[in-house]
């Protein structure tokens, strides 16, 4: 019993310093042409669809009159070398009994892979993918042993509007990330939309900070102002265990 409650002690001790320890202040370095580049490289989208294939619609170019009518989804991101992705969950809200694709640069272009679905968690609004395929192109996550001040440059690269937004800041602080850490939600002032979800948010080094989620707006008297977007940062630790077993499980090599 006492060695019960001196370990509860500790673990309240830590909570206490961690809480009350000062963030330091955010870098002022802005995303810029160096890091679009990054994310350029990186563009993923997720299509849910009846389908078997994409190729065809792939090949001609996306034109309209030959999309899925049935299409759904939302961006990716891809955070390991041999074909794991990152998305929101809600992305996959209809994916039931229907192929998901993810498509992602590969020799200079824009193609399909079908996707396995091998986590989700509605309640943290994370999934991950996997596709046959080799993805050099992918994220290094920002140091989770580090501090994340509110006020720190980010931009995002969801495919509807990732280009076109002005990077922005983070208006949340998010404390270094302790083994009892869980999905963690932090604001940004970047306005998202349908097609964003799941996109990467980055810093102005191109290193991972989380996943896009949701995006606020206030609307009194019927018009709609914009308040702030929330992401989504995991426990890396615990994606990355998801994915060791998973490769253990599918024998798959590791390719980084």
């Amino acid at each position: 019993m006492d060695r019960y409650m001196r370990l509860i002690g500790l673990l309240l001790v830590a909570v206490f310093v961690q809480a009350c320890a000062v963030a330091p202040r955010p870098d002022s370095k802005v995303p810029d042409r160096d890091t679009k580049r990054v994310v350029a490289k990186r563009v993923s989208a997720v299509v849910v669809t009846g389908r078997g294939s994409l190729a065809a619609w792939v090949r001609r170019g996306f034109v309209e009159n030959e999309s899925p009518d049935d299409a759904d989804g939302g961006s990716a991101t891809p955070i390991t070398g041999d074909g794991y992705f990152l998305t929101a969950d809600h992305v996959l809200a209809n994916a039931e009994g229907k192929n998901v694709f993810v498509l992602f640069g590969q020799g200079g272009r824009l193609r399909p892979f079908k996707a396995r679905v091998v986590w989700r968690d509605s309640k943290s609004d994370l999934a991950i993918l996997k596709v046959a395929a080799v993805t050099p192109n992918f994220y290094r996550w920002t140091d989770p042993g580090a501090w994340l001040p509110a006020g720190t440059p980010v931009m995002h690269g969801g495919i509807a509007t990732g280009f076109r937004s002005q990077p922005g800041r983070m208006g949340t602080t998010l404390p270094p990330e302790r083994a009892w850490s869980r999905t963690r939600s932090f604001k940004m002032d970047i306005p998202l939309q349908p097609g964003d979800s799941g996109g990467p948010v980055v810093d102005a080094y191109g290193n991972l900070v989380g996943i896009n989620s949701a995006v606020e707006f206030l609307v009194p008297m019927e018009t709609a102002f914009f308040v702030d977007s929330e992401a989504k940062r995991p426990n890396i630790r615990h994606i990355e265990a998801v994915i060791r077993a998973d490769r253990e499980r599918s024998g798959a090599a590791v390719r980084e």
